[in-house]
């Protein structure tokens, strides 16, 4: 690790430069962007924010771990900050002190990001992290995280005498697996947390880390031979199938690092009660598909329908660009030109637009087997893949659309979820997820979609696609105000996705309505960063110093639809930020549906102008919305800024001064 982590990249007074998260990170990026491990600041930080919405990375014990695999990151590269004052990233105990920001190139290799994951199996040892709040000297500080001085270690970690001592009978034996969004370090810690828990508890555990670095499955015959298995994981857990039939505790990967006892506690009273997950297949998690405990069936069906958007995305983006720019270099009649592998001359232009044109209606093809793939994956783990791409081939055959490939996810996760609770002889346990399941499931979803459900979906999805296409007047404004509120309101969240899907719908569908949705939704979605980068531009006394950095990054992120830009100012003043949001969304969508704007692209924001109908007026409707938007949260801070001794207005004050004192 003596590469990743030198004496320049620790700052053992980091609180004399940051007093939030976002400064942390900012202040501890800056020292890896002088040393050339990071070639872009805020596109980096923008990569570490995306990864700190997913879930908090403060951990109980004062530590906050900020971490993010980036293609602005040139090699593995680990900055400390020690803060007096503490920092709160979202730990439930308080805020941190021992604060590390680890970065990971986006194609990271497997060496580099397991010495990653050894520093997260440090932070469990208490010995390790009061010698880094003990350390005097950056020097000393980085010694002790790259090893090349040893903290002391504990004296009854060194004695083995509860290991050796005969038992009457074997111990418990458990396996585990870890998981989390990045694979970095919640990962490991987790791993590590597990482990030492099962020592102190005289329990055997085995634990498989699925992170970044690959895995290695655990030995069949100690999966075998367990009593009780635990996942701790965010992300679903790979071939989980081996793990049916004996007790399990299912929870996210922090409580695994939190309360590993009580986990191993839990899968010992499943044992002795002998309640055991059904060996018949791989039943869906809390993760995958119930959710955390207490969720409503309206939170998993919002979680379902995200896992198949999710990975319908992609192709979104790959199939509409490569269709616009077949129209943008052919013109309109490249969609009626011959195939390309009858007809291709390598000088003609037309000729290149037509292969790109074919090549992205293929990919366009995958959108509703894909969705409705996905959605069952989201149910019912990998046995729903096969019927929820039946389903959403057969959508797409019968012209269902996507309202047919969301009915069609739906109907195939149910199927799969109750084959599954289905008892069955030992015998034939085997050939379940390789033959029964795919079989009946896949007959039972093409049954209801070709004879019962798929008509009617056909002549809905049809009677939208023309309602779309006729609407005028008041009509094509209105729809506009509703779709920018909704693209603003929760910025690139669940209800944000929802009128995005409307909108690419409606785009694989074709028709004038349907390219002025996605025009109008495109618009509305760059609108929030646009307004923010406008507002600290203009007024930045309103906003701290953090805000104002954050701000040149919202007009990249902006002008790229990239709504989740303004995540970082809403998370700071939701009460102010997100109303403003909202209303120059709804002037945008408006203003683009009443100038009949059109977009045959998914994405791109302003690089894709050229392909793009009224394209003057289009950035007209853009520019309105963000200076209304801009001037409503201005207007807002302002009135803030009048109230005498309020402690948002002294906010940006004493962390000035402090840059100043540490100058």
């Amino acid at each position: 690790m003596s590469q990743m982590i030198t004496a320049e990249l620790v700052d053992l007074h980091l609180d004399l430069a940051a007093d939030s998260k976002e400064a942390a990170a900012r202040t501890l990026a800056e020292r890896m962007v002088g040393l050339g491990r990071v070639t872009d600041l805020d596109g980096f930080l923008a990569d570490v924010a995306a990864r700190e919405a997913q879930m908090p990375t403060g951990l109980d014990g004062g530590i906050g771990i900020p971490h993010c695999r980036s293609a602005h990151v040139t090699e593995p590269t680990l900055a400390f900050g020690r803060s007096a004052a503490g920092i709160d990233f979202g730990a439930p105990d308080g805020p941190a002190d021992l604060i590390f920001l680890i970065a990971a190139p986006a194609g990271a290799d497997d060496a580099h990001l397991s010495i990653l994951s050894s520093l997260a199996r440090q932070l469990m040892d208490a010995e390790f992290t009061a010698a880094l709040r003990a350390a005097t000297t950056a020097s000393k500080a980085a010694a002790l995280i790259a090893g090349e001085e040893a903290a002391p270690e504990p004296q009854a970690e060194e004695a083995p005498e509860p290991e050796a001592q005969p038992h009457e009978t074997a111990p418990f034996r458990i396996v585990a697996v870890t998981s989390c969004p990045t694979g970095i370090a919640h990962t490991y810690m987790a791993a590590e947390s597990l482990e030492r828990a099962g020592r102190a508890e005289g329990v055997e555990i085995a634990v498989e880390t699925q992170g970044s670095s690959g895995f290695t499955r655990l030995d069949p015959a100690v999966v075998a031979a367990a009593d009780g298995v635990i996942f701790a994981h965010d992300v679903p857990v790979r071939d989980k199938e081996r793990f049916a039939g004996k007790p399990t505790v299912d929870v996210g990967v922090k409580a695994g690092v939190n309360r590993p006892a009580e986990l191993i506690a839990e899968v010992r009273d499943k044992a002795d009660r002998g309640e055991i997950t059904e060996p018949g297949g791989a039943k869906p998690s809390p993760v995958e598909a119930a959710g955390e405990p207490g969720e409503g069936y309206g939170t998993k069906l919002r979680k379902w329908l995200m896992s198949g958007v999710s990975y319908m995305v992609p192709f979104v983006a790959a199939g509409g660009l490569l269709i616009a720019l077949g129209f943008a270099i052919g013109g309109y009649k490249v969609s009626d030109a011959p195939s390309v592998m009858d007809h291709f001359l390598w000088t003609d232009s037309g000729s290149w637009a037509a292969l790109l044109f074919q090549v992205g209606g293929v990919a366009f093809k995958f959108l509703v087997p894909v969705l409705a793939g996905y959605i069952a994956y989201g149910m019912a783990d990998r046995p729903g893949l096969v019927p929820g791409f039946v389903g959403g081939a057969i959508a797409l055959d019968i012209k269902a659309g996507f309202l047919g490939g969301l009915a069609a996810g739906l109907i195939a996760g149910a199927v799969v979820m109750a084959v599954q609770k289905v008892r069955i002889p030992a015998s034939l346990r085997g050939i379940m997820p390789v033959v029964v399941i795919p079989l009946i499931s896949s007959a039972v979803v093409g049954f209801l979609m070709f004879l019962v459900i798929g008509e009617p979906i056909s002549k809905l999805q049809s009677a939208l696609t023309s309602w779309l296409n006729g609407l005028s007047g008041a009509n094509v404004i209105v729809l506009g105000v509703i779709l920018g509120l909704m693209m603003c309101f929760d910025l690139g969240g669940p209800l944000n996705k929802v009128a995005y899907t409307f909108a690419i719908g409606g785009l694989a569908d074709g028709g004038d309505g349907s390219f002025k949705v996605m025009a109008a939704v495109m618009a509305a979605g760059m609108v929030p960063p646009l307004a923010m980068a406008l507002a600290t531009t203009v007024r930045g006394r309103l906003f701290t110093r953090t805000e104002r950095e954050n701000g040149k990054a919202a007009w990249v992120l902006g002008a790229s639809f990239v709504t989740e830009g303004a995540i970082p100012f809403a998370a700071a003043d939701p009460l102010r930020v997100i109303p403003s949001a909202m209303a120059g969304g709804a002037v945008t969508g408006a203003l683009s549906m009443a100038f009949g704007c059109t977009l045959r692209a998914p994405h791109g924001g302003i690089f894709v102008v050229p392909l793009i109908g009224n394209a003057f007026l289009y950035l007209l409707a853009i520019s309105a919305g963000t200076a209304v938007s801009a001037g409503l949260v201005i207007l807002l801070k302002g009135l803030r800024k009048q109230q005498p001794g309020s402690p948002e207005n002294t906010a940006p004050a004493p962390a000035e001064e402090k840059v100043a004192v540490a100058a």
